[in-house]
């Protein structure tokens, strides 16, 4: 395959047959180590303790991950059909060099949450300090340096390869999942069993006041895998066959989601029922437990999680989408590093203020980001190419994907489009219900707008000729 050197590298080129190893096992424990984590511990936990009863919660988390997760399987059909990851996959759509822009985007967020998730690490780690060195907590900067003790475990295990990633998630699904059980029977039992800690009613009196919440908190549920969903190829350009990957991800994504939301449910209620107060975040919640053994086991339990979902999640697609700005210099290992220095800069700290800031702010906040670069990708991929793409033109210039100097006008003026009707709503209160919508609003806007923009592109830059049937 010829190719131009500004955008190959090894890491950016197609995975062939024989290297494709993952199999529905590999995607469905993939997901389970993902969905076992401390930010979706508070993402359920979060909703309790802005109102909703615990079956609201579910159900609310349930819907919001069957929604994601069909923009999920169409993005990875292209991954598992050429064996390309997200930031070549997006070349289709927004040209060879414009494809950097979606593909920043999507780094950024992703930057902001391996930002969140170290800085969760570094506080458990700190916690597990307190109870095995009380000294510890009189140290100003102890949490700082645990902060950054994990920020140095996170790029050790990225810098070691893909490999390592698909062996963390293979043990670590599991193991994981028996800690959190072990977890909610225990402190399920001090609050006196199931019947205390799940018989707290809604504290919304009318169907107004619910949507009025439920609304926006069914966006940010989507916009927790909002950024997987869009470099799902990263991952599944590894897979066997497409069932694998389909099925897989399937049975592992809305089942891990759900089951260890109702563990963050389940023992936010059971904080209301012992300390009488919501507690959301769940290191401060075993702080206050005086079990010195169940509390230093359960936060190496969440430590490990949160390691296996920050490599998977946040740094294997933001390493791939600053390889691609320039793949001669920057390779996946030094994008991981690049990720991880961003990660720092953004001030995580401050992105976890409260359940309000999270979910509101951050999930919903981004997802007016992500969802028209989604809606522009799948309309471009299914609906103006029929799922057909010309490989060899994605490496290189003056190829079926070369638009206008490299960047695709009409996939430019989508996403702006999009990206501009749904954070409106965040600055113009009558339309408050866009930005409350925001990845939905985004994901419609844009692929309509391209997908009528794309009816005056030239015949070649959607359907090689090679292609025409």
């Amino acid at each position: 395959m010829e190719v131009d050197p500004s955008l190959y590298n090894k890491d950016l080129a197609p995975i062939p047959l024989e290297r494709r190893t993952w199999g529905t096992y590999n995607y469905a424990s993939l997901w389970v180590a993902m969905s076992v984590c401390i930010p979706t511990y508070m993402l359920a936990s979060g909703l309790i303790a802005g109102g909703m009863s615990w079956w609201q919660a579910i159900l609310t988390i349930l819907l919001g991950n069957l929604i994601v997760l069909v923009p999920m399987l169409l993005n990875a059909h292209a991954g598992a059909k050429y064996g390309i990851p997200f930031p070549v996959l997006v070349r289709a759509s927004f040209g060879v060099r414009g494809a950097n822009v979606p593909a920043v985007l999507r780094a950024l967020v992703a930057c902001g949450w391996f930002g969140i998730q170290t800085w969760i690490g570094g506080q458990a780690i700190y916690s597990m300090l307190k109870i095995i060195w009380p000294g510890v907590a009189g140290m100003a900067a102890g949490i700082w340096i645990c902060f950054f003790a994990f920020w140095a475990l996170n790029i050790a295990v990225i810098w070691r390869g893909i490999e390592t990633i698909k062996f963390l998630e293979g043990i670590g699904a599991p193991f994981m999942l028996g800690i959190g059980l072990l977890l909610l029977w225990w402190i399920t039992g001090k609050a006196g069993g199931f019947g205390p800690v799940l018989s707290a009613p809604s504290k919304f009196h009318t169907p107004a006041e619910f949507f009025r919440f439920f609304i926006p908190s069914l966006t940010g549920m989507v916009g927790f895998w909002a950024t997987v969903a869009l470099n799902i190829p990263d991952f599944t350009r590894y897979a066997k066959s497409q069932k694998a990957q389909a099925l897989g991800q399937a049975l592992g994504l809305p089942t891990a989601m759900t089951l260890y939301s109702f563990i963050g449910v389940a023992v936010t209620s059971a904080s209301v029922v012992l300390f009488g107060e919501a507690i959301w975040d769940p290191v401060m919640l075993l702080g206050k437990f005086n079990q010195p053994v169940v509390a230093f086991i359960a936060l190496i339990a969440l430590l490990i999680a949160t390691l296996n979902t920050n490599v998977a999640a946040n740094v294997v697609s933001p390493s791939n989408d600053f390889s691609n700005l320039n793949p001669r210099l920057i390779s996946f290992r030094t994008g991981g590093l690049i990720t991880g220095v961003i990660g720092v800069l953004l001030m995580p700290w401050k992105l976890m203020t409260d359940f309000s800031s999270y979910i509101f702010g951050w999930l919903v906040g981004y997802s007016g980001l992500l969802g028209p670069i989604a809606g522009v990708m799948i309309v471009d991929y299914f609906v103006v190419r029929r799922s057909r793409l010309r490989v060899d033109d994605l490496y290189r210039r003056n190829g079926a994907y070369e638009y206008d100097n490299g960047f695709n006008p009409r996939a430019i003026v989508a996403l702006a489009i999009g990206i501009a009707v749904a954070l409106l709503g965040l600055f113009v209160p009558a339309v408050r219900l866009l930005y409350d919508y925001a990845w939905f609003v985004g994901f419609g806007v844009s692929g309509a707008v391209y997908v009528l923009l794309m009816q005056r592109a030239p015949v070649d830059a959607i359907l090689p000729e090679w292609e025409n049937e």
